[in-house]
């Protein structure tokens, strides 16, 4: 049986199409597989800025300007793996936040991100037990805006690139709404921080879930506990 030549042109035009959306699936999927681990991330290069090696990080830090007027902070935690529940031995966390004026305060001489991050930052290393331990002051919001006091936190995990977690809040702060208290989707898991007052100071708990709604995390280790 002949094929009419209008049949054959419909034939030609199916296998272009095909292999034309075979090849957009496969850039597609590619461009999916190679994508940076927790998006764009403008000024993530901060967490490789301080003088120590990683190696020589500890795993409890207290921050600049710890002994200045404010509020005094505590926030210790355990960070664990994309499995919700393996501790995560020797995670590199780094921290910034503003200080009683809402500012990211400068000394003058400040290089690199520390020009937009202030002098109230610093690095941790998480120890066997994945544990953290932070003293700070507690930061104020932004002046005339409406979002609320936090701190920032970036990590590196080892065999990714560095990524920013949702912001450590608090949980008094009247800024916080309701919905930010309750959602699920935070990158790393929800950051909202009871604080409890002991003699004069502030105690939160955040436990921190790398992987966990996280953007581009490596799916073959992203079997996260919710």
């Amino acid at each position: 049986m002949k094929t009419s030549p209008f049949t054959a042109l419909l034939l030609l035009l199916v296998m272009i199409s095909s292999c034309s959306e075979s090849k957009t699936q496969a850039q597609t999927q590619n461009i999916s597989t190679n994508e940076r681990v927790g998006g764009e991330c403008e000024g993530c290069e901060a967490i490789h800025e301080n003088t120590k090696p990683f190696t020589d990080l500890y795993w409890q830090i207290t921050l600049p300007g710890y002994n200045s007027k404010g509020p005094k902070l505590h926030i210790t935690g355990t960070v664990y793996t994309a499995d919700g529940k393996t501790p995560a031995a020797g995670t590199i966390l780094y921290f910034y936040h503003t200080d009683q004026f809402g500012n990211y305060p400068q000394k003058g001489d400040e290089k690199g991100w520390a020009r937009r991050h202030g002098y109230i930052r610093g690095w941790i290393k998480t120890n066997a037990k994945g544990q953290y331990a932070i003293l700070t002051i507690k930061p104020a919001a932004y002046p005339n805006r409406q979002t609320p006091a936090h701190i920032h936190c970036i990590i590196k995990e080892k065999d990714l690139n560095e990524y920013y977690i949702g912001d450590f809040l608090f949980d008094d702060d009247p800024l916080v709404s309701n919905a930010e208290k309750t959602n699920i989707k935070v990158p790393a898991g929800n950051g909202v921080l009871k604080l409890e007052k002991k003699n004069g100071i502030l105690y939160g708990v955040r436990d921190i879930y790398l992987g966990r709604n996280i953007r581009g995390y490596p799916v073959a280790i992203n079997k996260i506990k919710k």
